[in-house]
């Protein structure tokens, strides 16, 4: 893409993947602003089609599709001042839930130096992030997706406040793009209600570089789609995502699987038009037992799910038999299991949850959400 940054009376033009082609150390002194504030929300989302396994830098081996979430969001504030001289390190204070929160500035310092070919005033600016989940602390919930994105969208609304002239929609991709290489899942956080992320024939504009909504017809049943996030464990995994991804690497089964999630993509892409919502169970919950297949059968082999998660989905499966109540799962990278179902059959589905599941649940804890927009300013 190509865009232009305005400057004072300087131009700078954006090239591909949202790199300047000039710097702003001639022009520093030309920031429309030299201080100020900036707050958004960014929701966690949860993928139908999976993605695991990716390539340099944070590029996905397959594409993927999602329900953004609505609820489950992380708010973050930056405070922002012009430094005296620029320098080569970043000077950055991460707050959360407004206490000093040290342990997670190494983190943002990476991020930081990742996106810094991209986002040319880090240097010449201090920053004072503000953090905090509307979920529960350590619930099992995974905050990269919306911490990432939210901290994306904060940076973008700044570059804009010192003089960019990105379009609305510029200004979105690119917050996607660098959410991407924060947390890879996080692009798909800044859009919804259904976002894809990677490239595929059959989604016009989708890209590698960032997420879009899928703009094709979404079937009424589909409409404010309902996500209970039933938190079996909410203990640090025992191996992490990036562990998980690179692990693909020579995995037996990645190319089978690459092409199996396309396909997936291009037949769940038709059922979110059509309706068929036993269809669509069955894709959904094929992906989430094939994504936790590949870890079992990576080497080295590792298991995420806990003896509830399979405990809840034989009750779901049961349920769904005696009551024709389409209701199915969806897994993440982790035990937790997410219960999906149309907004029509809301009551009695919580009923189960409290009757038969909640139990099965650490400290019978659950988060009731349903499908969102996306990242919002506040």
């Amino acid at each position: 893409m190509k865009s232009i940054l305005n400057i004072g009376q300087s131009k700078l033009i954006f090239v591909q993947n949202f790199i300047l082609s000039t710097s702003y150390r001639s022009i520093d002194s030309l920031y429309k602003k030299e201080q100020g504030k900036v707050a958004y929300a960014a929701p966690s989302n949860i993928a139908l089609i999976k993605y695991w396994g990716k390539r340099p830098v944070q590029l996905p081996e397959n594409a993927s599709l999602s329900f953004t979430l609505s609820e489950c969001r992380t708010e973050t504030s930056i405070t922002y001042r012009k430094r005296k001289d620029s320098g080569s390190s970043f000077l950055v204070t991460f707050l959360f839930e407004g206490a000093p929160k040290p342990s997670f500035e190494p983190k943002i310092h990476t991020f930081f130096d990742r996106i810094a070919p991209y986002c040319l005033f880090l240097n010449d600016f201090e920053f004072i992030i503000d953090s905090s989940n509307t979920f529960p602390h350590s619930s099992g919930i995974a905050s990269s997706a919306s911490g990432m994105s939210a901290l994306a969208m904060c940076l973008v609304e700044i570059e804009h406040e010192l003089g960019s002239v990105l379009t609305a929609e510029e200004r979105i991709e690119k917050a996607s793009f660098l959410a991407r290489l924060g947390s890879g899942s996080a692009c798909r956080s800044i859009e919804g209600p259904i976002t894809v992320w990677g490239k595929h024939d059959n989604i016009e504009g989708s890209s590698n570089e960032f997420a879009v909504p899928f703009k094709l017809k979404v079937h009424s049943i589909f409409e404010n789609y309902q996500d209970t996030v039933l938190l079996i464990d909410k203990g640090e995994k025992q191996v992490s995502s990036t562990v998980g991804h690179n692990l693909m690497h020579g995995h037996p089964y990645a190319k089978a699987r690459f092409e199996q999630a396309n396909s997936n993509l291009e037949k769940l892409s038709k059922v979110i038009q059509n309706g068929n919502i036993t269809q669509f169970i069955e894709i959904v919950e094929s992906e989430a037992l094939t994504l936790h297949a590949m870890m079992m059968t990576s080497l080295p082999y590792f298991v995420l799910m806990k003896p509830n998660t399979l405990e809840v989905i034989n009750c779901i499966w049961n349920y769904r038999k005696q009551t024709g109540v389409p209701v199915c799962f969806t897994l993440d990278a982790g035990a937790n299991v997410h219960l999906l179902y149309p907004e029509a059959h809301k009551k009695e589905v919580l009923t189960f949850v409290e009757t038969e599941l909640a139990e099965k649940c650490q400290n019978k804890q659950y988060i009731c959400d349903c499908l969102g927009i996306g990242a919002k300013k506040m």
